[in-house]
């Protein structure tokens, strides 16, 4: 298995849980990219002192203020990414951020659907579209044609709570506007994969497991996966990725999860 070598990375929701990790580990690389781009609603505030430690050690992270619901603030966060990259591009762009509401199909609202969907959704086609320039340059700079998360890439981070086949754990969680703005990410996905192959850009979405972390502890059972080892497994999915995995559906081990 090869071995992540990426110049640049942004990862959105990088101020706590899987972003976070995923953070904590690309800096923690034999070869760590040379930039790492920490992207959170607030990355000066109190729920972002694990970030900010982080920042005052290793100074190819840079906190990026983002809300990924808010196209001005993609745009603005994109901007800032490209004047620190200065004429390359960027390699990896993980859509991260996301958020749950665990209503049930009786008590769901047009409120929390709209947010949620928002957030988990229309974010990553945002910020996809914000980034794309840099992506483009990216594959643009990388010898050969084959596709691959070190050339450029987007990483959609979703769920098997989203598959429509599966519904993980429906009983336990029904969190109904979760699992659907997780099945349209997936479709957001499959778009993307065949909208940006001809730029070089690989796109896969990606299930992480169920994780300790704020959001996969908020049901009645313990997840059985740790941070650590949920980030772990998907660093080694992403260095094993090629022109075959655009446009899949990944868990955390390289398994196909059904649609």
């Amino acid at each position: 298995m090869g071995e992540l070598r990426v110049c640049s990375v942004l990862v959105t929701g990088a101020n706590r849980g899987i972003g976070l990790g995923l953070v904590q580990h690309l800096l923690g690389l034999p070869n760590p990219p040379k930039w790492v781009f920490a992207a959170c609603r607030d990355p000066e505030g109190q729920r972002a002192q694990e970030l900010q430690n982080l920042a005052s050690k290793h100074p190819n992270l840079v906190t990026i203020r983002l809300e990924v619901t808010d196209p001005a603030s993609v745009k603005a966060a994109a901007a800032r990414v490209g004047e620190q990259l200065g004429g390359s591009g960027l390699n990896l762009l993980i859509n991260n951020a996301a958020m749950l509401i665990c209503n049930t199909l009786d008590t769901e609202m047009l409120e929390s659907m709209t947010q949620v969907y928002t957030t988990n959704a229309i974010g990553p086609m945002l910020l996809s579209q914000a980034f794309l320039p840099l992506l483009k340059k990216a594959a643009q700079g990388s010898p050969g044609s084959a596709l691959s998360c070190n050339k450029a890439a987007i990483v959609n981070m979703s769920s098997s709570g989203g598959s429509v086949k599966e519904a993980t754990l429906f009983d336990q969680i029904p969190a109904v506007s979760y699992r659907c703005s997780k099945a349209a990410l997936n479709m957001l996905t499959k778009c993307q994969s065949l909208g940006y192959r001809e730029h070089g850009v690989l796109c896969v979405a990606l299930h992480p497991g169920w994780v300790q972390t704020d959001m996969g502890g908020s049901g009645s059972q313990k997840p059985p996966l740790t941070v650590d080892d949920s980030v772990r497994g998907m660093l080694k999915v992403l260095c094993s990725l090629s022109e075959k995995d655009t446009g899949t559906f990944l868990d955390w081990e390289g398994n196909v999860v059904p649609w």
